[in-house]
């Protein structure tokens, strides 16, 4: 067993604000088991510095309350009482929402994990519903007060305040919107419902990526039901809406969750900055190496901070940055000649600047009261960053040609994920601050 504190200042960022006399450590412990790493730390305990022989000194205790406390005890919130969504029937997945959307960890696993739950669950809560009032969406009244009590619920169990803005999510959402058909029966006697469902109910998640069987027929069925092209995704929203009440939760959850991922994986998420500095110390012949790679690491630096991202988003970020800098006369791969590495377009980790990679397959923060949150991130693919050719074409899982890092496989869909050789599960506890005495 060993013990090795880290920093993960981004995700708190209240530490760079304290006075001299506290202290706020998100730290862990490791255990080094065959193939695995496990990274956790108590919720009373603060990680401990390494003594010269390598044992770790006693955990000092935390005086301060556990950071914890929303989700060990939850409050029951105020709702409207207006809003006739059935929240019964999806009790479990408010709580995986809610865990996903973490106050804290929300911006950054937003893109990959927080809002793609956040929307299934909307999906879902709708669907559900929709077995007892007959229609698959609300009218703008009923969408303020309904999306107002699903945050408020989700609140009370934890997650952060400003859900909606950070998934770009308003009370429209609950609405048919441009789509003609909400009703139930409209629907059904419009569209193959049968041939719907058969190619829904059950999804290979890496499959459906490259066959789209059941994203065709979601498309085929929003069709049908459209006055026009521009109604077209707000159709789309209905047919999963239907999707979601002829499925028990759970399920819906997973096919939802399936779809969503194979769009995200086929983009880059982050915002790049000008790359002018970069282009002007690293054009052409490079008369300067060490300028020009001082100037790529400031730059990537700056791109760190901004979410976490799977395997195949960091190889099309490393891509799109490529071309930009081929776009501004960079012919030299940068990357090779700067070491620049998949993980670095991800959030940094550990104080090492270690990066994270989160798998390619959809997947959950957890939470347990004895240990906090944790998720699954990849810390092994050391992989040098791809220059593009000019010839380059978003990476896809269904291109045998790609080498994708840590892709997970068909055969390891109902575990998540696979990597092929370790795999960190982190526990990021990020403990209130401890008043040092004089």
């Amino acid at each position: 067993m060993y013990a090795f504190p880290f920093l993960f200042s981004k995700l708190c960022p209240m530490a760079n604000k304290m006075s001299a006399g506290a202290l706020v450590l998100c730290g862990n412990s490791i255990s080094i088991e065959e193939n695995a790493i496990t990274m956790g730390l108590g919720r009373d305990a603060m990680a401990p510095d390494i003594s010269p022989g390598g044992q770790p000194r006693p955990f000092l205790p935390s005086l301060a309350p556990s950071p914890l406390i929303p989700f060990i005890n939850s409050s029951v919130p105020a709702l409207s009482g207006l809003c006739m969504l059935n929240f019964s029937a999806v009790e479990n997945l408010m709580s995986v929402t809610a865990t996903d959307c973490w106050a804290s960890f929300a911006p950054y696993l937003a893109n990959v994990v927080c809002c793609p739950q956040f929307d299934a669950i909307l999906f879902i809560l709708m669907g559900q519903s929709s077995k007892n009032s007959g229609m698959l969406a609300l009218n703008s009244t009923h969408s303020r007060h309904c999306l107002s009590d699903v945050e408020k619920i989700l609140v009370s169990r934890g997650a952060n305040e400003n859900l909606p803005n950070i998934c770009s999510v308003h009370s429209a959402n609950l609405t048919g919107a441009s789509c003609p058909v909400i009703d139930v029966i409209e629907f059904e006697s419009s569209v193959d419902t049968s041939r719907l469902l058969s190619a829904c109910e059950k999804i290979d998640p890496v499959r459906e990526c490259c066959d789209q069987v059941c994203g065709n027929a979601i498309l085929d069925a929003a069709r049908k039901i459209s006055l026009t092209g521009s109604s077209l995704d707000d159709c789309k929203g209905i047919v999963m809406r239907w999707l979601a009440s002829k499925l028990d939760p759970s399920s819906a959850n997973v096919v939802l969750r399936g779809l969503s991922n194979c769009n995200l994986n086929k983009v880059c998420p982050l915002e790049f900055p000008n790359i002018t500095k970069v282009a002007e110390d690293c054009e052409g012949a490079i008369s300067n190496q060490s300028a020009c790679c001082k100037a790529m690491e400031s730059y990537t630096s700056r791109l760190q901070g901004q979410c976490l991202l799977t395997n195949l988003q960091a190889l099309n970020c490393a891509a799109s940055l490529g071309m930009k800098l081929q776009r501004a006369n960079v012919s030299k791969n940068l990357y090779n000649l700067c070491h620049v590495n998949l993980k670095d377009f991800s959030i940094q980790v550990f104080s090492q600047a270690s990066g994270c990679l989160l798998p390619s397959l959809p997947s959950d923060a957890t939470f347990d009261k004895s240990s906090g949150i944790s998720f699954i991130c990849d810390l092994n693919d050391n992989i040098a960053a791809p220059w593009p050719s000019t010839s380059f074409e978003p990476v896809s899982s269904c291109n045998k040609t790609n080498k994708i890092p840590a892709l997970p496989t068909t055969t390891s869909a109902q575990c998540g994920i696979h990597i092929e050789s370790i795999m960190f599960l982190l526990l990021f506890v990020c403990l209130m601050f401890l008043q040092i005495p004089p």
